[in-house]
């Protein structure tokens, strides 16, 4: 089992200082969450709490995921990184391409890409990208990220995006992972036919166990199974050695851990506080 610690929805001073700590105290990788905004009206709801609301996430402080992994990559040497999960249905692709591009080359590949689609039809409004087709609009920008990093000239022809053959330049020296987040069908599917691992932001044993079935079903339906693939997922099983064990039985590598609940409106700890939290943790779990 890998161990990754949730950063993200905190002070922007308390970034560097806690992946410093999590690299330390002997995790794998740092997760950070991605928001862009928060509207003023939404009708939207949230898929991955109890009420569907979004009142959470008011006046949270969210640096930029990718910014802030190019901050925490400066000051680590080992630890990797992951966008848990960036929405990337809302943005331009061959800037985000390169973008990721550059964290590769400054940070020595540590850097695992999730991806998703916003919940919020909001986020696709403040953007100005259709909410239409946006899961075909997804499955063209992760070829299109996926072309522009070989280093050769790359051009696209796709139903929602045309771009004319180009190369960008320093291209990573090997392919960026691509995660997928998402508990509905097509993300499901998304997963495995085109990821390199799935992403799950919340569920019982009993549901994840499920998803995981439905994944490597669809794995074997696709002909990728014989692929490597990870699995993510929140850490709330995790504080037991016999709930890891139950993770790894039904297929997960990799748990998230945080020590905070935003969907209750839990408010951020201390950064003392914190990084004692984290440094518990991996005494119990992952360094014993």
């Amino acid at each position: 089992m890998k161990f990754s610690y949730q950063v993200g929805m905190c002070e922007p001073d308390h970034y560097l200082p806690l992946a410093r700590a999590a690299e330390e105290a002997g995790y794998d990788g740092i997760t950070v969450a991605d928001s862009i905004c928060y509207p003023k009206e939404a009708s939207s709801k949230y898929p991955y709490n109890k009420d569907g609301s979004r009142e959470f996430l008011e006046s949270v402080p969210f640096i930029e995921s990718l910014i802030a992994i190019s901050a925490m990559a400066a000051v680590t040497e080992s630890i990797r990184f992951a966008t848990f999960v960036y929405k990337l249905a809302v943005r331009q692709a061959p800037v985000v391409a390169k973008q990721v591009q550059g964290i590769q080359a400054l940070s020595g590949n540590r850097f695992d890409f999730g991806v998703g689609i916003s919940p919020w039809e909001e986020d696709f409004a403040v953007c100005d990208v259709p909410w239409e087709k946006r899961g075909k609009r997804l499955d063209e920008q992760i070829e299109i990220v996926r072309g522009l990093e070989t280093g050769e000239f790359f051009g696209y022809d796709g139903e929602l995006h045309q771009i004319p053959a180009n190369k960008m330049c320093p291209a990573p020296t090997a392919p960026t992972p691509i995660l997928i987040g998402g508990h509905a069908e097509p993300a499901l599917k998304r997963a495995a036919r085109s990821g390199d691992g799935w992403m799950c932001a919340g569920a019982d044993m009993e549901q994840l166990q499920a998803y995981i079935s439905r994944i490597n079903q669809l794995r074997d339906e696709y002909g990728t199974s014989d692929r490597p693939f990870r699995v993510f997922t929140t850490g709330q099983d995790a504080f037991t050695r016999e709930g890891i064990a139950k993770l790894e039985e039904i297929g997960v590598t990799d748990v998230v851990i945080a020590f905070r609940n935003v969907y209750e409106m839990e408010p951020d700890k201390p950064l003392d506080e914190k990084i004692a939290m984290l440094q518990w943790y991996a005494g119990e779990f992952i360094r014993s």
